[in-house]
């Protein structure tokens, strides 16, 4: 797996094995070319079956070994591998990799140069840094789940995409790559300290933009982003089924009343908060009577940001996301394809996960461990 095109090729990355934001931070660098090992709990190394990977899209494109981290020649071995690393990720609460002597200080001590990027809820510090939480917490936290959600209705949660993903995973992936830019002209390492509760936030700035000039008011539900608007909202069609509205601009609001069959004169002001409500009803009667498909065909080729709601199922099959190979399939697991694209790097075509430890072996005679060194390793059980 050494051998990979694509645009981080040659950068060598340490995951130690966590849950949602690190595996998607290590899933995307992995993607874009960087060597990624797992560093799976040893007592979690089990074997399996190489000819059926398990189906965690989270965990492809990378290789597996098992340590035991209580053990001292398993951690003896992770700082070996530190020492010829250029980023480490982790995702324990705070003060638990340097409870092990894996934290940024014994790494940093090793490797000068290594990025070792940090994953939490609340952060590094902070009167909440040692608390349990998740996603749904910090996103509650930051404010940004308040903006979610419709008029005098409670917020929604919009699953866990707003701090385990956009604002954890990416986060801390786009953090630990600024660093590495960083070390080419410092030639020294740092600690990245990405937290959910700021990532949220951070997705949020618009929104607090907004509030500040005035034109974000009224609460949840009330705004032109955020379901309040006619012309930015989601309605059910005759099969019960949905379609998405975004014609914010006029030329687009004019075409999307003229394509729904819709006279201008009969509706309020595009832009007159007060009559929204009115004019859902009109948009909401007016889209019930034809069905999710023949809406479809009404707004083909159309300006008046139309695109029908679609199931998972459903847009592993739409002919524009087949013509960009937005999906790929994998081991027979159907999933998003690497992202984004570049005009010279090949992103790598991706491999399904190994099994835990599945790789401990190959793994590390790769880094530099002799036969003999592996086999002690090994008997020992400080490697799986």
């Amino acid at each position: 797996m050494s051998n990979v095109s694509g645009p981080l090729a040659g950068i060598k990355v340490i995951e130690l094995a966590g849950l949602g934001p690190g595996p998607f931070a290590s899933m995307m660098l992995a993607d874009m070319g960087a060597e990624v090992i797992k560093v799976d709990r040893s007592s979690a190394s089990r074997g399996g079956n190489p000819d059926a990977p398990p189906a965690d899209v989270l965990s492809r494109n990378r290789e597996s070994i098992g340590l035991n981290l209580k053990d001292p020649d398993g951690v003896e071995t992770l700082l070996t591998m530190v020492e010829g690393a250029d980023i480490v990720l982790e995702g324990f609460r705070p003060g638990v990799c340097e409870r092990l002597g894996i934290g940024p200080e014994v790494c940093l001590n090793r490797n000068p140069g290594l990025i070792y990027g940090r994953m939490t809820g609340w952060g590094q510090d902070g009167p909440w840094s040692g608390r349990a939480g998740h996603d749904i917490n910090y996103v509650a936290l930051s404010g940004t789940l308040a903006m979610i959600g419709r008029k005098d209705e409670a917020p929604v949660p919009p699953i866990n995409l707003v701090g385990d993903f956009g604002g954890g995973g990416m986060l801390l992936a786009f953090g630990v790559l600024a660093a590495v830019i960083e070390r080419s002209t410092s030639g020294q390492g740092q600690v990245v300290d990405a937290a959910m509760v700021d990532g949220s936030a951070l997705l949020a700035s618009m929104m607090y933009g907004m509030k500040a000039m005035g034109v974000w008011g009224g609460g949840r539900g009330a705004n032109m982003l955020d379901t309040g608007a006619h012309f930015y909202e989601v309605y059910e069609t005759a099969d019960n089924k949905f379609v998405s509205i975004g014609g914010i601009e006029p030329q687009f609001y004019a075409e999307l009343l003229e394509r729904l069959e819709i006279d201008p004169e009969q509706m309020p002001n595009q832009h007159d908060a007060t009559r929204w409500d009115e004019a859902k009803s009109i948009f909401a009667d007016r889209i019930s009577q034809k069905t999710r498909d023949e809406w479809d065909e009404v707004f083909e080729g159309s300006d008046a940001c139309f695109a029908p709601v679609l199931e998972p199922e459903e847009a592993l099959v739409h002919p524009h996301l087949i013509a960009r190979n937005t999906f790929v399939e994998v081991a027979g697991v159907p999933q998003p394809a690497p992202a984004p694209r570049f005009s010279r790097s090949e992103v790598r075509v991706p491999t399904p996960p190994s099994h835990p430890g599945q790789d401990t072996r190959a793994v590390l005679s790769r880094w530099g461990f002799s036969e003999a060194q592996l086999d002690t390793l090994f008997e020992s059980g400080a490697i799986a």
